[in-house]
């Protein structure tokens, strides 16, 4: 009698952990599950993240070329700026001895006329 309520008692004990053992393994399950929605998740975010990054370097890019066309410009602006400075500086000059020989005639004349 003994030995049957022995054998009843581990087959209940058997049965509570098997049962113990199946909650268990349902809640692994759910945090698997938990993970792999985590994980498409994080792919998602690498993908978006892959594309800001292909978009930044587009940018910088663009931002390259604009900064080599500004300096370009710059320095072509430059040299036509020395240019017509230049040419300012040369009409300057050039009206300075106008006036100079204008007011010699200007003399000149005035002797004549006295």
């Amino acid at each position: 009698m003994e030995d049957e309520k022995l054998f009843e008692f581990m087959t209940k004990m058997y049965s509570e952990m098997q049962e113990g053992f199946k909650q268990v393994n349902n809640k692994i399950d759910k945090v698997d599950g938990r993970i792999d929605k985590v994980d498409g998740r994080i792919d998602k975010i690498d993908g978006r993240i892959d594309k800001v990054d292909g978009r930044i370097d587009k940018i910088d890019g663009r931002i390259d070329k604009l900064e080599k066309t500004v300096f370009k410009m710059e320095q072509e602006h430059g040299q036509k700026l020395d240019a017509l400075f230049d040419g300012y500086k040369q009409n300057s000059e050039q009206l300075n001895r106008i006036e100079h020989e204008v007011a010699k005639d200007e003399e000149v004349v005035l002797r004549k006329i006295k």
